[in-house]
Order: C-alpha cells, then sequence, then structure tokens
C-alpha cells in the first residue's frame, strides 16, 4: 500500500459531497459485491442526518479521476462526552479502491489523519486489513467478544428497566450526554434502555443482531458505562430482553466479564483506535453499526 509520491494527472483525494453519492455508491459495490448501492445510499442518508462536526467531512474522503470516484474511505464523526470533557472520534469505515488505483489508497487514511486531535476507531476491519491496520498505528482496545446469557444472571431486588422515552422522569437522573445517546440511538432503531434500582439509573443501549451465519438472533452491546454496571443489571434485563423473544447477548470485552453467564470468544469481532483517547469496551455508540443499520 503506497502512501507517498504524486498522483497521476486527473487524481485527486478530496471529501465526499452529496452530489457524489451516486459514484460512491457505485465504487463501494465494486469492493463490497455482497452489498448493492443501495445499502449504501441508505447509509449515506443516514450519515446525512448527522451534525457536522466542526470543519471535518460529513461523509469521509473519495479518490476521484477526471470526475470518476475510483477510492472511496467513509468517516463518520461525533462528538463524544468522556469523563475528561468533549472529544473527537472517527470510525474509518468501508475503506474501497478499484484495483488499479490501489497503490494511491493510502492517500486517504492519511488525509483522515491530519486531525490529531481526533480518535480513530475501526470496529469492523477484513482479516486481510489487519496488518495494514497496525502498519497505520492502530491498536487494539478490545481483543475478543464476550456472549452471554443475562436472564441467568441473578435480578436484584426493586430493580426494573424502562424504555427510554423523552417524557420519562428517571431520564433526569442521567447526564445530558447519556440522555442524548439513548434518544439519538432510540431513533436509529437500537433499543434503549434504562434500569432503575435504589435510587440510581443505569443507562443501555442494543442493538439487534444475527451471528453464525446469520442463524442466530441475539442483541449486541453498543453502550454501558462500565462491565460493573452491565452485570449489575444483567438479570433484569434479560428478563426484559427475553419477554421480546431474545435471550442472548453480545458485548466487546477482553477477557471473561465478572457477574455474567457466558463464554469469552478471544479474537472475534477486534476493535481498533489510533489517537489520544481509547474508547472502553462496550462503546459502540454512533459507530457504523448503528448509523449503516
Amino acid at each position: 500500500m503506497a502512501v507517498l509520491g504524486a498522483f497521476p494527472p486527473g487524481l485527486t483525494c478530496r471529501p465526499i459531497h452529496e452530489d457524489d453519492w451516486d459514484g460512491v455508491a457505485e465504487c463501494l459495490s465494486r469492493g463490497f459485491p455482497e452489498r448493492p448501492p443501495s445499502y449504501w445510499k441508505r447509509a449515506l442518508s443516514r450519515m446525512a442526518r448527522r451534525p457536522v462536526v466542526a470543519d471535518l467531512p460529513q461523509y469521509g474522503f473519495a479518490l476521484d479521476m477526471s470526475g470518476r470516484i475510483v477510492g472511496v474511505l467513509l468517516a463518520l464523526y461525533f462528538r463524544h462526552q468522556g469523563q475528561e470533557g468533549e472529544e473527537i472520534r472517527c470510525n474509518l469505515s468501508s475503506w474501497a479502491v478499484d484495483p488499479e488505483f490501489r497503490p494511491f489508497a493510502g492517500k486517504m487514511v492519511m488525509a483522515a489523519f491530519r486531525k490529531k486531535n481526533v480518535t480513530y476507531i475501526n470496529v469492523s476491519p477484513a482479516p486481510e486489513t489487519i496488518k495494514v491496520n497496525e502498519a497505520l498505528g492502530f491498536r487494539r482496545f478490545s481483543n475478543g467478544q464476550f456472549a452471554f446469557l443475562p436472564a441467568l444472571s441473578p435480578v436484584k431486588p426493586a430493580y426494573r428497566v424502562l424504555e427510554a422515552r423523552s417524557d420519562l422522569p428517571e431520564m433526569a437522573m442521567l447526564s445530558d450526554s447519556d440522555r442524548e445517546i439513548l434518544l439519538e440511538h432510540a431513533a436509529l432503531g437500537c433499543r434503549s434502555l434504562l434500569c432503575v434500582g435504589k435510587g440510581k439509573v443505569f443507562p443501555f443501549v442494543f442493538k439487534a443482531r444475527r451471528i453464525v451465519r446469520g442463524l442466530v438472533p441475539c442483541s449486541q452491546v453498543i453502550y454501558c458505562r462500565s462491565p460493573e454496571e452491565l452485570s449489575q443489571c444483567a438479570g433484569a434485563i434479560g428478563r426484559f430482553l427475553l419477554r421480546r423473544g431474545t435471550f442472548l447477548c453480545i458485548v466487546d470485552a477482553n477477557g471473561q466479564v465478572p457477574g455474567l453467564t457466558g463464554r469469552y470468544f478471544a479474537g472475534s469481532g477486534p476493535k481498533y483506535f489510533k489517537g489520544p483517547k481509547p474508547p472502553s469496551p462496550g462503546d459502540l455508540t454512533f459507530t457504523e453499526l448503528v448509523i449503516f443499520g
């Protein structure tokens, strides 16, 4: 993967614009033939509804050969409220370049990396790209996934689970950031939940998906503040989900999660980051897993 040297005449790397959608969707479909252009246009339309972050591109970067899109790197920028204040994250996703232009593929990544205050994440690296990610300076923040059966965890007395709504009085007990995460992810099709007990409220977001070649339904943890809170509320959440037909959940992890009944799968779905602040396993907010649907 060459990243140095001049472009040939007519080739440029630039931000993606709305009038590029057709060319971007066609290029991504060439790179990911299992996804039709309609899938990528839907993804772009959902990206369009997200707020623009500062002066950063809304969709990502393209290689443009005299008006024809020959390479794409989608970039989902979003603000994250961490314990040390607000930070900017960017989920780099869906990197596709036509074969004759692959020597210039790294130019798009270098264009994204110009912002040094951004934490870049890759939550779905293809196995053949992992060495490239590591060569670019990405490090793992999650080594595997923990599959668990939350309904098998004990239910703590007086704990109850509610679906997040803006008019719930319990929402006022959360931070502004947690309220935003719950409501925006619910609008994006996730299941946003509050676990209420002993005068405290714990926020969670789950995303329905299928694993084992699409045969087994489960819920992926998109947001929890800590593994300890997930374990604390697992029994109540498990019974809530079981009544809605879900018995299996998955959370990114670096080993066995204490208090949960399940199995750790090392090397399954590794997640990578590059930048000042690594995300916590169990925090996939506003990433492609949510935005692309």
